[in-house]
């Protein structure tokens, strides 16, 4: 099979899997132009997760559309540099992977810059090296490679981007970050990965053994209820961005807001008890969660 024949099936199963998560960045409602760039910028995001988390599908067609030797594909750190030189080529130049060749018009057409594409790569490339955080202001920092890019694109995307709206996008993405993080706590530590703050894990008294119980005990569910309460203060930040906008991006950043709201009283709900599995919120929830979101309810 050649690589024209595979790049289709590589397109596919990354954007299938962008299209289906918690928090879609492109639903049906939005316009079809918007719809498109944000699915190829969604895309990128999630196939650089997925080289992060090591969850390439087998085979290695993507290595390869990334002229990657067979020594190198099972090395991360090599395919994120091969992704990143590939980005590069987006810019100035013919990327090979179909997934970067999709991505190039809509970088064109909406002049946007390589920042915030690094950022994600810079995210992921992180994940490969640092399993720990001290300090809040330490996730912070991470989290303004790992999920800020994300909003800034959907902004630069949409041509509503000014430097007060990128403040507000950056207070709502890492929200989502954390809670995020607060529902995978079990999930990551079984990859080697602690995203509460260590600082915060020693005020609590929680150990990192406390992790590995199937039910959080006392100190870790007063410490995820203290992480939770700063991201829902984060959000509450940056919920006036969705009074910034109208129409239907209104409706897509108001569902983004609202999303976060909703798994956090999911959190709540649960009595913070995330280790048996990550609390989700119902739909009805987070209808209810977008209605108070678009009236500008906190």
């Amino acid at each position: 099979m050649t690589g024209t024949d595979t790049a289709p099936e590589l397109e596919r199963a990354t954007l299938d899997k962008a299209a289906s998560e918690n928090f879609p960045v492109a639903p049906f409602f939005l316009p079809r132009a918007w719809r498109a760039d944000l699915m190829a910028v969604y895309g990128f995001a999630r196939l650089v997760d997925d080289i992060g988390d090591g969850d390439l599908a087998p085979g290695g067609a993507d290595a390869r559309a990334l002229g990657v030797t067979a020594a190198e594909a099972e090395d991360r750190l090599a395919l994120l540099d091969a992704f990143e030189a590939d980005l590069r080529r987006v810019f100035d130049g013919t990327p090979r992977h179909p997934l970067l060749r999709r991505l190039q018009p809509t970088v064109r057409r909406r002049a946007l810059t390589p920042e915030p594409f690094l950022g994600l790569i810079a995210a992921n490339r992180q994940d490969q090296l640092v399993a720990r955080y001290e300090t809040y202001d330490d996730l912070l920092a991470y989290c303004e490679l790992s999920a800020n890019p994300v909003g800034r694109l959907v902004l630069a995307v949409t041509g509503t981007s000014t430097p007060e709206r990128i403040h507000l996008s950056d207070a709502i993405c890492t929200a989502l970050q954390i809670v995020e993080h607060l529902q995978d706590v079990a999930e990551d530590f079984g990859h080697d990965r602690i995203y509460l703050p260590a600082e915060d894990m020693k005020r609590f008294h929680v150990q990192e053994t406390d992790l590995a119980t199937k039910t959080t005990g006392a100190s870790l569910r007063a410490l995820v209820a203290y992480e939770a309460q700063r991201a829902r203060d984060l959000l509450n930040e940056g919920a006036p961005l969705v009074g910034s906008v109208h129409g239907r991006l209104k409706l897509l950043l108001a569902g983004f807001v609202a999303g976060g709201r909703a798994a956090i009283r999911a959190i709540a709900a649960a009595e913070y008890d995330v280790l048996p599995g990550p609390p989700r919120p119902g739909k009805v929830q987070l209808l209810r969660e977008v209605g108070s979101t678009l009236r500008g309810e906190g």
